[in-house]
C-alpha cells in the first residue's frame, strides 16, 4: 500500500511540475524548462523592455504563444492616452523617429528573442505565435516600445508560453548560440594565400580588411544575412531617394542609406549589408560588404567579407572631405556578425583561421587607423540542397 501511495505521488508532483508558472521577471523556471508540453506563465510589465522567462530552448524546439492584457501610454502634450493589447498600436509616421525592437511590428506590441540582445533577432508574438527555436538559447519576451515609453507606460500582458515539442534530445541542446568551433578542412593554408588581406577604394588605396569568409551559394548568403535581421543597402543615392520615399509612405524605419563602392578582385562590392539603429543610420550602423571569389571549398562558393562598425565621422584624409569613420577595434564587428549569423541556425561549422601574413595594424582607405588579432572568421552555411 505504501508502495502504491507513494507512486500516486510521484505521478501527482511530476504533473504538478510540468505546469509549474513562471510569474514575473526575476522568479526562476521550474527544472527541466526544456521539455516538451509545459506551460509557464510570464507577466510583462508596461514598464520592462525585456523579461527573461528563464526557460531554456533547444534546437528545433517548437513553442507556442498567448497572450492577453492591456497596457496604456498617457496622455503626453500632443499625443491623447492610448490603451491596446498584445497586438499593439498601428505604426504612424511620429514612429520613424524611434527606435523598436521589431521595425514591422505593432508600436507596444509583445515581441520575443532567442538569446542576448546583442545578437538575437527580435521577433514579433502579438496576441498568439508559433515559433521553432533555431538554436538553442534563453528566451525572452518583451515589448516593442522605446525607454521613454516604459519610463511612463500603465499596465502589463499575462503572457503563456508553451513549449509543444522540445526539439533535439539532451546532449545537443548544450551549446548555445550556433554550432561548436572546430577547424574546417577546405579551408587550408593554400586557399587562405590567395585571398586578399584588404580590399582598395576605387584608386587601388589599400582599405578595409577581409575579415570573413562564407561556404555557400548566393541564395544561401542573401538568406542568412535576411534571416539575421540584416538589410541589403541601397546601391546607389537615386535608388536611396526612392526607397527612403516608399518606406516613409509604408511607415517604415529607412535602414537602406547607401555605402560606397570598394573593390575586391578588382571588381566592387555583390552586396552591402547594414545593421542600424533608423535615426542614427547616417553616423553609426554595423555594415560589412561581400565579394564572390573565384575560389570553391569543398565544391561550395566561397564569399568574402570585409566588416566594420561605423561610430560617427571624421576628416577624409585623401581629400579633406567629410567621411565615416570606423570603430579601430575591427575584430568586434567580425565577432558581431559572427553573433548575428550563428543566431539564425543556418551555420553548420565555424572557425577562427589565421593565415598567412595575418594583418594586424593598417589604415583605412580614407586614413583612419584600425588593429586586429589577424584571425579571418569562417562560417559554412546550411546547404539548401540538403547535402
Amino acid at each position: 500500500m505504501k508502495t502504491a501511495k507513494a507512486g500516486i505521488l510521484a505521478l501527482l508532483w511530476s504533473a504538478a511540475i510540468s505546469v509549474l508558472p513562471v510569474a514575473t521577471a526575476g522568479q526562476q523556471a521550474s527544472p527541466g524548462a526544456s521539455s516538451a508540453d509545459h506551460s509557464y506563465k510570464v507577466t510583462v510589465d508596461a514598464s520592462q523592455l525585456w523579461v527573461d522567462t528563464n526557460v531554456d530552448l533547444s534546437p528545433g524546439a517548437q513553442v507556442h504563444f498567448t497572450a492577453t492584457g492591456e497596457i496604456t501610454y498617457p496622455a503626453k502634450g500632443k499625443s491623447p492616452e492610448r490603451k491596446f493589447g498584445p497586438e499593439g498600436l498601428a505604426r504612424g509616421f511620429q514612429d520613424l523617429l524611434h527606435q523598436y525592437p521589431v521595425a514591422d511590428a505593432g508600436h507596444g506590441s509583445l515581441v520575443g528573442r532567442l538569446g542576448p540582445a546583442d545578437a538575437a533577432q527580435p521577433f514579433a508574438i502579438g496576441s498568439s505565435k508559433e515559433f521553432t527555436a533555431p538554436i538553442a538559447g534563453r528566451l525572452f519576451v518583451g515589448i516593442n516600445q522605446g525607454t521613454a515609453d516604459a519610463a511612463d507606460a500603465q499596465g502589463s500582458f499575462q503572457v503563456t508560453v508553451e513549449v509543444t515539442d522540445s526539439g533535439v534530445t539532451a546532449g545537443a541542446k548544450a551549446v548555445s548560440g550556433g554550432p561548436v568551433e572546430k577547424p574546417v578542412t577546405a579551408i587550408t593554408p593554400g586557399l587562405l594565400a590567395k585571398i586578399p588581406r584588404r580590399v582598395t577604394d576605387p584608386a587601388g588605396n589599400p582599405g578595409d580588411m577581409v575579415n570573413v569568409l562564407l561556404v555557400g551559394s548566393e541564395d544561401e548568403v542573401v538568406k542568412i544575412f535576411t534571416a539575421a535581421g540584416w538589410v541589403k543597402v541601397d546601391s546607389s543615392v537615386q535608388n536611396a531617394v526612392v526607397t527612403g520615399l516608399l518606406d516613409t509612405l509604408e511607415k517604415k524605419a529607412y535602414l537602406t542609406m547607401p555605402m560606397s563602392q570598394l573593390y575586391l578582385f578588382k571588381r566592387p562590392q555583390d552586396y552591402g549589408f547594414a545593421h542600424a539603429e533608423p535615426v542614427k543610420v547616417a553616423m553609426s550602423r554595423n555594415h560589412l560588404r561581400v565579394w564572390k571569389s573565384p575560389y570553391q571549398a569543398d565544391g561550395r562558393p566561397l564569399w568574402c567579407v570585409a566588416a566594420t562598425h561605423d561610430t560617427g565621422f571624421e576628416r577624409d584624409q585623401r581629400n579633406n572631405g567629410l567621411t565615416h569613420k570606423i570603430d579601430p577595434a575591427v575584430d568586434g564587428e567580425r565577432e558581431y556578425v559572427n553573433a548575428t549569423l550563428a543566431a539564425t541556425g543556418l551555420v553548420t561549422q565555424l572557425w577562427h583561421v589565421t593565415p598567412p601574413d595575418a594583418l594586424t595594424e593598417a589604415k583605412t582607405a580614407t586614413g583612419g587607423s584600425f588593429h586586429s588579432d589577424g584571425r579571418i572568421l569562417v562560417l559554412v552555411l546550411k546547404d539548401a540542397g540538403g547535402k
